[in-house]
């Protein structure tokens, strides 16, 4: 099983703001048959160095995440998140 972990960090760092990407990103559950599970969760420790959401998605392998990355629901939610992001980290592991 392949985990990928992505930290994102927002512009505007406004909790509605923070809760409405989560939620785009939630968008994407039960969408992409090879997504085997996803996450969005808040950092509830918020300060200026911290990231605000980190992004937990699983898939059987490394070639069901690229077509993830190529499927055209993930593209759309990546454009958003491309207007509000601000500096992103990422993980990504196998099991």
């Amino acid at each position: 099983m392949i985990i990928n972990n992505l930290l994102l960090k927002l512009k505007d760092r406004d909790i509605n703001n923070i809760k409405q990407t989560q939620n785009t990103l939630l968008k994407m559950k039960g969408k992409i048959s090879v997504l085997l599970d996803i996450q969005a969760e808040l950092n509830i420790r918020p300060n200026k160095t911290n990231y605000d959401i980190i992004l937990i998605t699983k898939f059987q392998s490394l070639e069901d995440m690229n077509s993830y990355l190529t499927h055209p629901v993930h593209l759309e939610v990546a454009k958003f998140i491309g207007s509000v992001l601000d500096t992103q980290a990422s993980v990504c592991y196998e099991l």
